[in-house]
């Protein structure tokens, strides 16, 4: 089976670029109304063709079914500032009638082998095309810029060593993994007084401009 990857792709990258507009537009609802916003920063990407092939191979998945068994072909990643904020973005998911959660995996209260932490969401999107509705499964990935620093770090890495460190350099990355979730507990703990910061500094930059 050939694979027309341009037409193929194209619902994920529409896909990716409405979720990213209303994530972002969530953010700024909250900014606006003068409230915290558990949503940082949002970014999202749709795989590359060869990133396809490599785990169409390595998880022996068919074209047939590349649809259904590959759940992230379009990824979004919500990064927070506190690791409550990241079940608040999870309850707002979901809330909303316009994507349905099929599979979660909660990485930040059982932690990978590796000290990867992160939540992890696939959902059920639907985009309109010109010949009608097609539905899509999407990866939402939801951490806080502590984790999302550390798994930076551990991606670039997994290109070098392919998954299978130095024991070392594995001992390393478990032991900063920790120290990063250490972080978040330590920030969490002055949660009040960052966000009640973040408040006065937003008000006296509204005061600015005008």
């Amino acid at each position: 089976m050939n694979i027309d990857w341009d037409n193929f792709l194209w619902p994920y990258n529409e896909a990716v670029r409405e979720l990213k507009v209303k994530f972002r537009s969530l953010r700024q609802s909250f900014l606006t109304k003068g409230e915290h916003s558990p949503i940082e920063f949002v970014i999202g990407r749709v795989k590359t063709v060869d990133s396809i092939k490599e785990k169409m191979q390595r998880r022996v998945i068919s074209p047939e079914v590349i649809e259904t068994d590959m759940q992230d072909i379009a990824g979004i990643r919500i990064v927070t500032q506190f690791v409550d904020d990241i079940y608040k973005v999870v309850d707002l998911i979901h809330e909303r009638d316009d994507m349905e959660v099929v599979e979660e995996r909660d990485y930040i209260k059982n932690a990978k082998p590796s000290g990867y932490r992160s939540y992890h969401m696939v959902i059920s999107y639907t985009v309109y095309l010109p010949e009608g509705p097609k539905k899509l499964i999407a990866e939402i990935q939801i951490r806080t810029m502590a984790m999302n620093f550390w798994a930076t770090v551990e991606h670039t890495l997994n290109y070098k060593y392919q998954g299978v460190y130095p024991e070392d350099i594995s001992e390393r990355l478990k032991s900063t993994a920790e120290a990063a979730y250490q972080l978040d507990e330590e920030m969490s703990a002055i949660k009040d007084e960052v966000q009640e910061a973040q408040k006065i500094f937003t008000k006296n930059k509204g005061k600015e401009k005008s």
